[in-house]
């Protein structure tokens, strides 16, 4: 295997990584602003009032974006495992 093989390998681990992440971090950032904005209005500083409504939406985000996301993992594993007889030999 090549380091050239190998960079690819990773890179595209990243790449597939991110895309999976994606959906999760972009409902947190997009919770934070409204709790701020509601903290703000109502005056309640309460440190569990940022971090259950965005645990509550990242794991609703992870219930919609979750079949997405396993043909995704399973592709790439798939694909994965079909290219191991070519990085060997």
């Amino acid at each position: 295997m090549t380091p050239t093989t190998v960079i690819a390998l990773v890179r595209h681990a990243i790449e597939i990584a991110l895309l999976i992440s994606a959906p999760l971090f972009i409902a947190a950032l997009a919770t934070g602003p409204l709790i701020s904005i509601f903290q703000a209005a109502t005056q309640i500083n309460e440190s569990t009032l940022s971090f259950v409504p965005k645990l509550m939406v990242i794991v609703l985000a992870l219930l919609v974006a979750g079949p997405w996301v396993l043909s995704i993992m399973t592709d790439y594993m798939r694909e994965l495992f079909e290219s191991i007889p070519t990085l060997i030999g």
